[in-house]
């Protein structure tokens, strides 16, 4: 599933390309959706929050979507060809300078703006939310807290507690903070943690390449995600790659068991 910092960048793309410009193709491919037409409408805006995005318009309506596993938006030049197949093409909402098309979105849904808190309402703080504050922080961090028992790494993919951490930046905030995946939540400094993840999502919100090493080049952007088998970059022992949660929460996570130690 995309990290925050993918889906705030796709927003940031996506504004800059539709904002203040009137659709004229607006396409919905989705069972609920195929008879609408936004042909005419105006974009006012794009508007990223923690891994969703809503598509606003001149008529108080919003279009949310939501990447989920491998979800996308593309944005082409009118003529130019789709780099997808066609039958995986849920949206296409075109001007007469960019066309956005949308890739897999198995969730979309048209709704009043003013009702766009009933599908992130629960979420937590957003990590890249540009009105970020010393209240937003204290709150994540209370949420955080609030099950001390709780393994770290579930409760930092919980978008009720904060949103934005996906697979990736679990891996990393936990090696960088030295704590197993696995800890209590007690065991380590909340406030930390939260400063910690909105660094690094902020360090990677403008650019394709997400980079928690400080070093861009092939293979050098990640302290342990995705390396497992590979030696620790701090200690050389081999990078272990295990399962944590079950059921729906079930995910892959990558840990050096010398420097986070079970």
């Amino acid at each position: 599933m995309p990290e925050g910092d993918t889906v705030f960048l796709a927003g940031k793309r996506l504004n800059e390309a539709l904002a203040g410009q009137r659709l004229q193709r607006g396409e919905l491919r989705h069972p609920r959706l195929s008879t609408v037409d936004l042909a005419g409408r105006v974009v006012l805006g794009v508007h990223p929050v923690g891994k969703h995005l809503f598509f606003r318009f001149d008529d108080s309506r919003s279009l949310h979507t939501h990447f989920r596993m491998d979800g996308s938006w593309h944005l082409y030049a009118p003529g130019q060809r789709w780099r997808g197949p066609g039958h995986q093409v849920r949206a296409i909402l075109s001007t007469s300078r960019r066309v956005a098309v949308g890739f897999r979105l198995h969730d979309m849904e048209l709704l009043a703006t003013a009702e766009e808190s009933r599908l992130v309402g629960h979420l937590g703080p957003d990590l890249l939310d540009p009105s970020w504050s010393p209240a937003h922080e204290a709150e994540a961090v209370r949420r955080l807290t609030a099950d001390p028992s709780r393994e770290l790494g579930l409760a930092l993919l919980d978008q009720r507690v904060m949103a934005g951490v996906g697979n990736l930046y679990k891996a990393e905030v936990c090696f960088m903070l030295g704590a197993s995946p696995w800890a209590p939540v007690s065991t380590v400094d909340a406030q930390r943690v939260v400063l910690l993840a909105r660094k690094l999502l902020l360090r990677n919100a403008l650019r394709p390449e997400q980079s928690t090493t400080g070093e861009l080049a092939r293979g050098r952007q990640h302290w342990v995600y995705e390396r497992g088998g590979r030696p620790c970059r701090r200690c050389a022992t081999p990078i272990r790659r295990t399962m944590q949660g079950s059921g729906v929460e079930q995910r892959s996570t990558y840990h050096c068991p010398t420097c986070q130690p079970r």
